[in-house]
């Protein structure tokens, strides 16, 4: 089929049609029902302009749905020779209704096409995201509540440091997540605008009513300056990869952690069965393999981060094809989070604390610094408390870890976790 800027006496080598094109008519799969709604709500436009009368929207908006319906059910297929979607879905319109078909792509560029569409499947993976966080909140909160009483060494320098518990590390992880959740959003609002009809960056000379297309796309503003729309193209994808690779590195701390708490040295929690894989040699191996995925999963998040940065480093104002190479780590980090984050909810819902491993692992100097305090109460000095225990550290009590955590009564500390005041997110 022919491109959108090909005539008659043009072609292309091979070869460069290979290498410009790449993989987008690939990843095109992905955007083109959002191109298709997207492309209904331009033709509306057009019409409410008078550009197309009410009956020619009727026939565009069915060729749309045709499409659409055809692509469901795995018939209408993006070619390389296509380049994009969006060529695919204007040359099956002007085949379908001749002329007509043609007037499709008045007031618009392939620039704000793609940038539109992909502002509309952004929004939607987003949406996805954001329950995938709040559900995992909702599993360390649960976990919380289910362990309260259960103590944990706390550590620092990877050293046994003071007392802890099951609960306070969960709750540790919940409110990160929350704190996560806020960054979502403001990605999600950077993203809820709508660039459509800022063409190839200078506008054009119609009336394009785009307020009009920001309601029926149900985006939350309009995008003003035209050529900002354009350059907004890779920073906001950096943006959405940032808040992604927060969230990513979140989870990979707790992967990390239950690598090691769940090592037969330190067997503090109780991994199920399915979600360990075998060894090839060795018949007594059950390995974690999920939580070092997982972990290695962070690196690539920052990678398609960096990746995404330094394409849009230093390019000039306008549309540059460059941008093109945003589109792939958008869509890849957007699958590896949500990925990530279901199968961390679905794993420690079923990960269970060995109560009586945590117990033993609750040894004397944990309380080094519940003695120095003890003695504060008493009006000694602090750093004559600390010197004190310091000298005679070698018969330090153990202390019954819960009554330990129980004397800790700062607000957020092990004794008084405040789980009553945190407020669970709504979805975006």
């Amino acid at each position: 089929m022919a491109k959108l800027w090909q005539t008659v006496s043009t072609s292309l080598h091979p070869m460069v049609e290979r290498y410009t094109v790449g993989n987008d008519y690939k990843l095109d799969k992905k955007i083109l029902p959002f191109d298709i709604e997207a492309s209904i709500a331009h033709v509306k436009g057009l019409e409410k302009i008078g550009v197309i009368t009410a009956q020619e929207l009727v026939q565009i908006v069915a060729g749309l749905n045709e499409i659409l319906e055809k692509f469901q059910r795995g018939e209408f297929i993006i070619q390389q020779s296509d380049e994009d979607c969006h060529t695919a879905i204007e040359n099956y319109l002007v085949e379908k209704l001749g002329t007509l078909g043609k007037k499709v792509h008045t007031g618009r560029s392939r620039n704000d096409q793609v940038l539109v569409a992909t502002r509309l499947y952004t929004r939607k993976k987003l949406k996805q995201i954001s329950e995938n966080v709040i559900e995992l909140e909702k599993v360390f909160l649960n976990f919380a509540k289910k362990y309260k009483g259960v103590p944990m060494p706390g550590y620092t320098h990877t050293r046994r440091a003071m007392p802890s518990s099951i609960a306070h590390w969960a709750a540790a992880y919940l409110e990160e997540l929350i704190n996560n959740h806020m960054l979502l959003e403001t990605a999600y609002k950077l993203n809820d605008q709508n660039p459509l009809g800022a063409a190839a960056g200078f506008g054009v000379n119609l009336n394009l009513q785009r307020k009009y297309t920001t309601e029926l796309m149900d985006f939350k503003r309009t995008q003003i300056n035209s050529l900002y729309c354009v350059n907004s193209r890779g920073t906001t994808e950096s943006y959405i990869l940032s808040v992604l690779t927060q969230i990513m590195m979140t989870l990979g701390r707790l992967s990390t952690e239950m690598i090691l708490f769940t090592t037969p040295e330190f067997d503090f929690f109780h991994l199920p069965y399915q979600y360990t894989t075998g060894s090839s040699i060795m018949p007594q191996k059950r390995n974690p393999d999920i939580f070092e995925i997982l972990r290695s999963n962070v690196g690539v998040i920052v990678g398609l981060q960096t990746q995404v940065k330094d394409i849009c480093k230093d390019l000039i104002s306008g549309y540059n094809r460059d941008t093109q190479l945003t589109k792939e780590p958008l869509i890849k980090g957007m699958g590896i989070a949500r990925r990530s984050l279901e199968v961390v909810a679905l794993v420690m819902k079923d990960v269970e604390p060995k109560v009586e491993n945590l117990q033993q692992a609750m040894t004397a100097e944990l309380f080094a610094t519940h003695a120095v305090n003890r003695h504060v109460k008493t009006g000694l000095a602090f750093r004559d408390a600390y010197q004190k225990v310091k000298e005679d550290i070698e018969h330090l009590e153990k202390i019954d870890p819960k009554k330990a955590l129980e004397e800790v009564v700062s607000l957020g500390g092990p004794g008084n976790l405040g789980l009553e005041n945190y407020v669970l997110d709504r979805p975006l």
